[in-house]
């Protein structure tokens, strides 16, 4: 079994595309999403219905909540409305229909039930034999089953970054941005900058393969 760990898509549809056709999974793979599905890029409904399409087909897929994800809820329950569409949101709600930004009752309307099940049935993390899988980062010596959404999700305020803890398996995660792949002894970030020109990466295990298309700069606006 191969599993295909994916960085930090954001809405870049194009490139995901490009990078399933180079990774060509089927059934019997495992592709594991870091989270950040949405937001920024003008394509995030066609993303989460790549997504679908691909569970549908038989592919197992392992989709982890990303902050982006954590704030959509929260909009569309009322909340967090300023914040959300600051940092980027209102692509996302574009490419759903929504005619009002600000309405997010109506925004909640447009988005199809699956699509919404999916949002919400978003994992917080997940671990196999020798990696934990991870958005954002884990708060080091607090058991995996404990940790706070400010660190799974937001990384503490990149204070992940900051601690080279051993945390028992290698942390494979999104949210920040490298040039390239990070790959340090107790940790490996995945979120190369699709979204902003960069790449969309991909980690094949456990062939240790990582797989990259070249990405449109979408973020920030012209």
């Amino acid at each position: 079994m191969r599993t295909c760990v994916i960085g930090d898509i954001h809405g870049c549809h194009r490139e995901l595309c490009l990078l399933l056709d180079r990774l060509a999974p089927s059934q019997g793979d495992r592709l594991v999403f870091l989270g950040d599905f949405v937001d920024r890029g003008p394509q995030s409904r066609q993303v989460v219905e790549e997504v679908l399409g691909l569970q549908r087909r038989g592919v197992e897929i392992v989709p982890l909540m990303g902050n982006h994800e954590e704030v959509l809820l929260a909009f569309l329950a009322g909340r967090e409305r300023e914040f959300y569409l600051a940092i980027g949101g209102h692509r996302t709600l574009a490419s759903y229909g929504c005619p009002d930004p600000l309405e997010c009752g109506e925004c909640a309307r447009r988005f199809p039930k699956e699509h919404l099940a999916f949002f919400h049935g978003l994992l917080p993390y997940w671990e196999d034999e020798e990696f934990i899988y991870v958005h954002a980062g884990l708060q080091p010596g607090v058991h995996l089953s404990q940790q706070s959404p400010d660190w799974l999700y937001w990384g503490a305020g990149n204070r992940f970054l900051d601690r080279p803890f051993d945390f028992g398996k290698r942390v494979v995660f999104g949210h920040s941005v490298h040039s390239a792949p990070l790959v340090e002894p107790n940790r490996i970030g995945l979120d190369t900058g699709a979204v902003y020109g960069g790449r969309l990466t991909a980690l094949v295990l456990p062939a240790f393969e990582f797989v990259h298309v070249e990405a449109n700069k979408y973020w920030p606006p012209a």
